[in-house]
């Protein structure tokens, strides 16, 4: 998810194991350890020189269970090395920080398959992604309440039972909330399901997600032999069925047969995916996982990637979402979220 969460679940952590202990300073190290593997977008452009690569790097072995066992001794040993001296000598043990650090690199990856980007659990032994689809990837709902149980337990002593029982608010709301995402991603394939048969549509597979920033308005993708079609569900429409149906061509200008990295950029989509020829040299990706928005020129994938080829390979311009009035898609958003 979203970095502020992933600093929020990581400091839930360093308090669980190290906050009896150190106070504060353990929410510090957790939120810290939390944020390592979002590292891997840096850390990729020192291994890459192409876009498409550096992309395809996050989310890959530094967000797998590997990476968090190997990084909890690591990192811990280290934090043990440099805290434990001074006055701070044997006040923590290396046990302690090999926990911290595993739990905080472990939750992250794992939060991170809730969201439709999904995270290579396995790496390197396979690249499956792992992705539920049932949390967008930021979620306020989901956030400010651990977030603001995280900030009260601050100022209460740290052996105080009551900063125990903030840190279990924190983390039992945030479950529950999860619980709930998950509970209604199966309600909602359930609708999609039964929309499809409705509008008479045979299809080959689906996917079903929720946009940003909530769990109400739904965005579901079928493949059919000849295209895709997309619609919208808000949990407050009269109506429990999906609407506003589109049919997206499944344009495919150039051939994943002639260049792998759109074979590669084809798998990060899982194949839900159109790419339309702009220029003799250029090429539009369409990644139609996320959701359309509504623009002034009509409906507009706003993932979209502008791809060109460089040296008998593809690459691809800096990543910016296709949104030319933020305000206003959002407002589109809200009113669509609200059934009008």
């Amino acid at each position: 998810m979203d970095s502020l969460t992933q600093i929020v679940l990581g400091a839930a952590c360093g308090e669980a194991v190290l906050g009896r202990k150190i106070g504060n300073k353990a929410l510090l190290f957790g939120a810290i350890a939390g944020t390592i593997p979002d590292l891997d977008v840096f850390i990729g452009r020192l291994f890459y020189n192409n876009e498409i690569d550096n992309m395809l790097f996050h989310r890959g072995f530094m967000h797998s269970i590997l990476f968090s066992v190997i990084g909890a001794f690591l990192f811990g040993w280290l934090v043990y090395i440099l805290y434990n001296s001074g006055k701070r000598k044997d006040t923590t043990t290396l046990n302690n920080w090999i926990l911290l650090f595993f739990w905080a690199l472990f939750t992250h990856p794992i939060l991170d398959c809730f969201t439709p980007y999904g995270t290579q659990l396995f790496a390197p032994f396979s690249n499956y992604r792992v992705a539920f689809n049932n949390i967008a990837v930021a979620d306020p709902a989901y956030t400010l309440p651990f977030l603001i149980c995280m900030i009260v337990l601050m100022f209460y002593n740290r052996q105080s039972m009551k900063r125990v029982q903030w840190l279990r608010f924190g983390i039992g709301i945030s479950s529950i909330y999860m619980l709930f995402t998950i509970g209604n991603k199966l309600y909602i394939d359930s609708v999609f399901k039964a929309s499809l048969a409705e509008e008479n549509i045979k299809y080959l597979r689906y996917s079903a997600q929720p946009s940003i920033l909530n769990n109400i308005l739904w965005y579901a993708i079928a493949e059919t032999e000849t295209s895709y079609k997309v619609a919208y569900y808000s949990l407050l429409d009269e109506s429990s069925r999906f609407s506003e149906w589109q049919t997206l061509p499944k344009t495919k200008d150039i051939s994943i047969l002639d260049y792998k990295d759109l074979k590669d950029l084809a798998w990060f989509s899982n194949n839900y995916y159109s790419v339309e020829k702009t220029t003799d040299s250029e090429y539009l990706y369409n990644d139609l996982r996320y959701p359309l928005v509504k623009t002034k020129k009509g409906y507009e994938s706003v993932f979209s990637l502008m791809l060109f080829k460089e040296n008998n390979r593809l690459n691809m311009k800096p990543f910016a979402p296709k949104v030319d009035d933020f305000g206003e898609t959002m407002s589109n958003m809200f009113q669509r979220l609200k059934g009008i």
